[in-house]
């Protein structure tokens, strides 16, 4: 059994996504039940699907400066890094701690991979990528933590986590241990994951993309809706910032059931959620809020319905909040705590969206509205692909 850990201060956080830019506007977009999907109109072939397409992209290049990390994905994150002044945040503890020691973890399960795609389909008559996507670094898993790394000019530990849809979840444990352990005093954590042809036909290769707005805990639904997204949050310890929100805890398991069914009886699902709780020392009746993994594909859906029904009491709130962005991929864990975070931030129990006739498995715990009522503490769940999983607990600063 994990021992508690200390807490830290999330002292800056952002999210970008296909609700917009920014932490404004997902507060209003969960406030108001707006979601964000769209009829597909990203793919190289037709494909009926809806997505969650962030605007702007397309029109912002990154600077010259940065030409050789020039990729969709990281012009995400460079519009990413520029909301809610999280870059000024990120440069003002640079100029605290030292470059060396900000540690930067970002999880991403695709990187720039459209870049790949791109420079395959245009092969010359000697099968050579064309000139200007001869850039090795974005082609390669690391593209993402490079480019930031050299945009933020930090020189500490820098880490890619790849672990499926758990990726940028997984980034606060890794920061968490590397602070712990002295190796860092603070870290910029993350994740970044765009639209691309290979996880749009991929996932509809599995049969897992639904023909229609993804309808998480549904009775009816049909499978996911893909979207892509970029958030980050900076971590320090409490003194650094001790009226902001923190993190409390978390856990990781790997139960490895399957390639992409999770275990039938939610086992490292399980794991992950207790190891949660275990270090940040509470019960499940002190949660107020579980933003659920809930990718409305037949499976994970059944399976975590019924864990949460059976750990948490009728007055926890639960839901999914897939139906407003699509499910963001590696950046799904950092969009989801961003989500988790505003909800204690403005007591603020999003719905539900999609979901008209729940799941028989789904428990009292599954708001279908939002709501507006005392969270205080929250956490997060990511289960990815081959039984990858991690759950993040949150909390408010003592009074």
């Amino acid at each position: 059994m994990p021992v508690p850990i200390q807490p830290l201060a999330v002292s800056a956080s952002t999210a970008t996504s296909a609700l917009g830019q920014g932490l404004e506007s997902h507060l209003d977009a969960l406030s108001g039940g707006r979601g964000g999907l769209r009829e597909n109109d990203f793919s190289s072939a037709p494909l009926a699907c809806w997505i969650g397409r962030v605007a702007g992209v397309e029109d912002a290049p990154l600077p010259a400066a940065h030409a050789m990390w020039e990729c969709r994905n990281n012009r995400l994150a460079w519009l990413g890094l520029h909301q809610d002044r999280f870059i000024e945040h990120a440069l003002d503890a640079r100029q605290r701690y030292g470059a060396a020691r900000v540690a930067l973890v970002l999880g991403t399960s695709t990187a720039s991979i459209g870049a790949t795609e791109e420079a395959y389909r245009r092969l010359d008559a000697n099968g050579r990528m064309p000139p200007e996507l001869r850039r090795p670094p974005i082609h390669a898993p690391h593209s993402l933590a490079g480019f930031v790394a050299e945009a933020l000019g930090l020189e500490g530990p820098c880490l890619t986590i790849s672990t499926a849809c758990s990726s940028s979840a997984k980034v606060f444990a890794s920061a968490e241990r590397l602070i712990r352990l002295g190796l860092a005093d603070a870290a910029v954590v993350g994740g970044v994951d765009t639209l691309c042809d290979s996880v749009l036909f991929g996932f509809n290769a599995l049969e897992l993309v639904s023909p229609e707005p993804c309808r998480p805990f549904d009775q009816a639904r049909r499978g996911i809706s893909i979207g892509e997204a970029a958030g980050f949050a900076l971590l320090e310890r409490v003194e650094a910032a001790p009226a902001a929100p923190r993190l409390l805890g978390y856990g990781e398991s790997s139960d490895a059931h399957h390639m992409s069914t999770p275990h039938p009886e939610g086992l490292g699902a399980e794991l992950a959620l207790r190891d949660a709780l275990a270090r940040a020392g509470l019960e499940p009746g002190q949660v107020g809020y579980v933003n659920l993994h809930g990718t409305a594909s037949l499976k994970n859906d059944e399976v975590e319905a019924a864990l949460i029904d059976r750990l948490f009491p009728a007055t926890t709130r639960a839901s999914s909040t897939k139906g407003f962005t699509g499910h963001t991929l590696g950046a799904a864990g950092i969009l989801e705590a961003v989500f988790a975070l505003l909800a204690i931030g403005h007591d603020l129990v999003p719905g539900n969206l999609g979901c008209l006739a729940p799941d028989a498995a789904c428990g009292p715990q599954l708001a279908l509205r939002g709501e507006r009522r005392r969270v205080g503490v929250a956490l997060s769940n990511s289960f990815g692909f081959g039984g990858n999983n991690a759950c993040l607990a949150f909390g408010s600063a003592p009074a």
